[in-house]
């Protein structure tokens, strides 16, 4: 064995630190929950379709585009009660808990925008869908209360009155508004008698308070006055 020094192996790699991590903008670290995206589709409905049924889970939010919307539910002798119409511009299906209380129908040709209840869960306050949806919890809140009253009214004229009323404040013209429910609509949603809704109409049309339009879906307020003093 050859004697000698000791050579000692030289490695020509280094190694260098590793680069740091990019720092992302505090902006994207920090991201708003606003920024997170709604998922939302439109979708058309025909007459009497159904949207969801009574007992469905809510997992949306919906947005009458153009057409109608009732939302009833069918009592336990078999009559049904309409809770509310929804007109272009309202919001409906909103739920506290988990599963709908009503079963929602289409009056007519229908669009509706529908929204992921989880996305507006998230949506900030500051947003501007945040406050439309707020004031339609509002709106359904106060629509509510409304028609419990309207349903303890003694007199058809007064309830009638009342929801030729509550039609105009939400026409952009308050003094025409269109009807696209049908006579049998009013009727469950007054608790009358389609009968009595009909003859009602035609009583105002004679004391000229109200003027039915030919097809018998639209109405002209001719004096709202009057109609304001049978709903006082």
């Amino acid at each position: 064995m050859r004697n000698g020094p000791m050579q000692t192996a030289v490695r020509t790699d280094t190694f260098l630190p590793a680069p740091a991590p990019a720092l992302l903008p505090v902006s994207t670290l920090l991201r708003p929950e606003r920024e997170v995206p709604i998922l939302r589709t439109i979708r058309a409905f025909t007459k009497d379709e159904e949207i969801f049924m009574e007992g469905d889970k809510a997992i949306f939010v919906y947005k009458v585009v153009s057409g109608g919307v009732r939302t009833c539910k069918l009592l336990n002798d078999g009559r049904r009660q309409i809770a509310a119409f929804h007109l272009p511009g309202d919001f409906f299906g909103i739920e506290a808990g988990q599963e709908h209380r009503f079963t929602a129908e289409a009056l007519g040709d229908t669009k509706v925008i529908i929204y992921r209840r989880r996305g507006l869960d998230v949506v900030s306050g500051g947003e501007a869908l945040s406050q439309e949806f707020m004031t339609a919890v509002m709106r359904a809140l106060e629509c509510a209360q409304a028609h419990m009253l309207l349903l303890g009214r003694k007199s058809a004229q007064e309830k009638i009155a009342a929801f030729l009323l509550d039609l105009a404040e939400r026409e952009l013209d308050h003094g025409h508004i269109a009807l696209p429910m049908a006579r049998i609509d009013i009727a469950d949603y007054l608790g009358l008698t389609i009968e009595t809704v009909s003859r009602t109409l035609t009583h105002l049309e004679r004391q000229g308070i109200i003027e039915l339009s030919a097809h018998r879906r639209a109405i002209a307020l001719n004096d709202k006055a009057a109609l304001q003093r049978l709903n006082a």
